[in-house]
């Protein structure tokens, strides 16, 4: 093709114009042709990019994908290459501007015919707790629904959330279900008796029985240290009824190991090969002194209690054919734990059987008989239509109006005329509320969001649940639209439900948290990994940022810092000395520890790894998106993966080297490969290394962690890297503050949205880019307060 028929192409296209974009500038066209065109004309262009097939319809995602990455390469001086004639900078500056312009101008425009939000629903999490908090119970009720998508880490972004038959079906199988329990709550009321287990009831029935139950020794129910699957399962406890539990668990341990206690286990399942899943409840660290410990649960109906010996590190008996006898395990001195009683008791903490009839029923009378719920005779049709506003209220979180009333009032009208039981006319006017879009959705209108929809957005992103009565009543005085007093109320929820909660679910997502257990370190090379090692991780990095975000510490500590949390598992697989306890603790580092910072969380290092090795083109994507906030497009479709030479003959290094040789691929690789090898030191469940793992140990080779950065500046080790990366806050600061407002808004950061997001990071720079700071200053922006 030559270059004047190029030139034609590239005029035509980018001529083109539709109803959503004006025509990029003449000026504009022409510094591309003569910047770029060289490089990037036809389909052999470099990095897979043709110039002539860029279109200025900037409504179609993927050319305002290539509009972005043009004005980014541009920006940050890797476009044209360094070895070629560069543009005037004045010149630059000018097409950076005008481009800039040119699409922020058009998604405004079409944010307010539209908002920069489309219609968004609530997610499984948050419609469970919506039903828990109206109707006072704590039935599971997430899992039931359709699985979501979790484009950009998170599942709450409208444009990702589908609406199917599935997705009706299920929902409306929920609402029955919510409405099905707050109804047996009302109805069944009695008094819970806690159930007093000694060690003979939490003991085999018969002693001669081989099985996998505790055996009764000195008045103790004790299960041994094996790798027998649900050896320490406790029929007595299968749970009746399906609920919340709590027990309470006196426990001590048999031949403790020197430096530690027995580290151990409880979870919950069948316990049978038909139904292998085990549900994590906890873990404690039994000691030869007896002690009890208290843990809350759902256990479904026909489900039980498995408490073990679980940490991977200890020596483990050994029984013929799957199963123990009496007395098969004293005598091969293994650790043990021995169980003196378990007190099980059923609880209720979505609360009261009187709360939820209230929530139910509000002032209407009702007589509950033979398991059935009636309406006093006395009730009558004002009565039942302000019941029914009333609940419609609560449910669509805002005061409803007549019109929006009327068709669940005309249910009630026709219902008491046909003389239908007016308690069957209710929970149907409820099952319609509760299926309705405004209970489903957030009702946010176009543009600036009313005090009612700001309720809805703040709740809902600090507690995943519908606004409480503070946040509703200054919603109804028109007060949240006050910048002061949003950050009161942030304060508030913050303080009442522990900054822990709002940490556990946006981090479980911003940092993919919820796909720890998607794989299994192997045990040939990960011997010390093990449940309780992979809980411990997640507690740490939850009170890690927690902790960050109670005491405001600036965005760069999340990378370098002199302090972790951990309890004496993790810290001894960490290879951290003297610390004690089973509870989650603030452990100072000392000051060559490779463990200060996120990007040295066990957690983090698991999930950005496959289970049996690492890859530095994984965790350098996974680092550039999550934390540096650098999205990385997908590679050209005619390269090849790179995949680790697991024989040892070569390093991933060395691939890599010849990978990133291509032009194509070098452009991605300048970001990903040094947060990538910088990571090198640690494998896929962890722990630090210094040399790669091989089956012929003679032919170990020695981990190189050092690589330059993209801006030129090099690091030798993690260490390095990690003090260059918190050495400049403000890219930190961003990346976190655009997931607040992805997390809070349910829309992804658009190009439209960078003014206002430089506006927050400036609001935040005096306090050093505090966690609690940046938090706020999203919460009061323009962003987070408009559709």
């Amino acid at each position: 093709m030559s270059s004047r028929l190029s030139a034609s192409c590239l005029s035509l296209f980018l001529s083109v114009n539709t109803w959503a974009s004006s025509p990029i500038p003449e000026q504009e066209h022409e510094f591309l042709q003569n910047n770029c065109l060289d490089c990037h004309d036809g389909p052999e262009g470099e990095g897979g990019f043709d110039l002539n097939r860029l279109q200025n319809n900037l409504d179609d995602a993927a050319a305002l994908a290539k509009w972005s990455r043009i004005i980014d390469r541009i920006s940050d001086g890797e476009m044209p290459p360094v070895d070629s004639e560069q543009p005037d900078s004045s010149e630059k500056s000018e097409f950076i501007q005008n481009t800039t312009s040119w699409i922020t101008e058009f998604q405004k425009k079409k944010f307010a015919k539209l908002g920069r939000v489309r219609s968004r629903r609530l997610t499984n999490l948050q419609l469970e707790r919506t039903l828990h908090d109206l109707l006072a119970i704590d039935l599971p009720l997430a899992t039931r629904l359709t699985d979501e998508l979790r484009p950009t880490g998170f599942n709450n972004i409208a444009d990702a959330q589908a609406m199917s038959h599935f997705h009706l079906q299920s929902h409306l199988a929920v609402v029955d279900a919510a409405l099905e329990a707050a109804v047996a709550k009302v109805t069944d009321q009695e008094i819970s008796v806690p159930l007093e287990l000694d060690a003979a009831r939490l003991s085999r029935e018969n002693p001669k029985r081989r099985c996998r139950e505790p055996e009764l020794l000195d008045g103790k129910a004790v299960v041994w240290s094996s790798g027998i699957t649900y050896h320490g399962r406790l029929p007595s406890t299968t749970a009746q009824e399906s609920g919340w539990y709590r027990f309470s668990i006196m426990a001590s341990s048999l031949n403790e190991p020197e430096e530690h206690g027995v580290w151990c286990s409880i979870r919950s399942g069948r316990c049978t090969s038909g139904a292998p899943l085990l549900a994590w409840i906890g873990g404690f660290e039994a000691t030869s002194v007896a002690r009890q410990r208290v843990f809350e649960a759902w256990i479904p109906k026909g489900h039980m209690l498995e408490i073990r010996p679980a940490d991977a590190t200890i020596k483990r008996a050994r029984f013929r054919g799957g199963q123990v006898g009496t007395g098969e395990g004293a005598p091969q001195n293994v650790p043990g734990l021995a169980m003196h009683s378990i007190v099980m008791q059923r609880i209720h903490p979505g609360g009261t059987a009187e709360a939820t009839q209230q929530h139910l029923f509000g002032n209407l009378g009702i007589d509950v008989r033979r398991g059935e719920i009636s309406l006093n005779e006395e009730t009558g049709l004002r009565d039942m239509e302000l019941q029914v506003r009333q609940f419609a209220t609560r449910a669509f979180r805002r005061p409803v109006t007549d019109t929006q009333i009327q068709p669940f009032i005309e249910m009630v009208r026709t219902g008491m005329a046909d003389g239908e039981k007016p308690f069957d006319i209710l929970m149907a006017c409820y099952r319609g509320i509760l299926c309705s879009p405004r209970f489903l959705y957030f009702v946010e209108p176009v543009g600036k969001l009313d005090d009612f929809a700001i309720a809805n957005r703040l709740s809902y992103m600090l507690s995943n649940s519908m606004p409480d009565p503070v946040l509703m009543q200054l919603a109804g005085e028109n007060k949240l639209r006050d910048k002061t007093t949003l950050v009161q109320q942030t304060e508030r929820i913050l303080k009442e439900q522990g900054e822990i909660e709002f940490i556990r679910h946006f981090a479980d997502q911003w940092l993919d948290l919820v796909d720890i257990a998607f794989t299994d370190p192997d045990r040939k090379t990960h011997r010390d990994f093990d449940l309780l090692v992979q809980n411990a991780m997640l507690d740490e990095t939850r009170h890690f940022l927690s902790d960050l975000l109670v005491r405001n510490e600036s965005i760069a500590c999340l990378i370098e810092s002199n302090h972790t949390f951990a309890n004496s598992r993790l810290a001894r697989y960490y290879g951290i000395r003297d610390v004690r306890g089973e509870q989650i603790q603030r452990i100072e580092l000392e000051n060559n520890s490779q463990r200060g910072g996120i990007l040295a969380h066990g957690a983090i290092l698991k999930v950005t790894a496959n289970g049996t090795n690492t890859s530095p083109v994984l965790r350098g994507v996974w680092v550039s998106e999550r934390i540096l906030g650098k999205h990385v497009p997908p590679p050209p479709e005619n390269v090849p993966a790179v995949e680790p030479d697991i024989r040892g003959a070569t390093t991933i290094r060395e691939q890599l080297e010849k990978h990133v040789s291509n032009v194509a691929c070098a452009a991605c690789h300048v970001h990903i490969d040094p947060p990538g090898y910088a990571l090198e030191n640690f494998d896929a469940a962890g722990r630090w290394r210094s040399v790669y793992s091989s089956r012929q140990k003679k032919s170990q080779i020695e981990i190189d962690s050092g690589f330059t950065l993209s801006d030129g500046r090099k690091f030798k080790d993690f260490q390095d890297f990690r003090q260059l990366i918190a050495s400049e806050p403000e890219p930190l600061a961003k990346n976190f503050c655009e997931k607040i407002i992805v997390y809070g808004t349910g829309a992804p950061i658009h190009f439209a949205d960078r003014q206002e997001i430089n506006k927050i990071i400036q609001q935040t720079a005096d306090s050093e880019y505090g966690l609690r700071s940046l938090l706020h200053a999203a919460i009061t922006s323009d962003l987070f307060l408009t559709k």
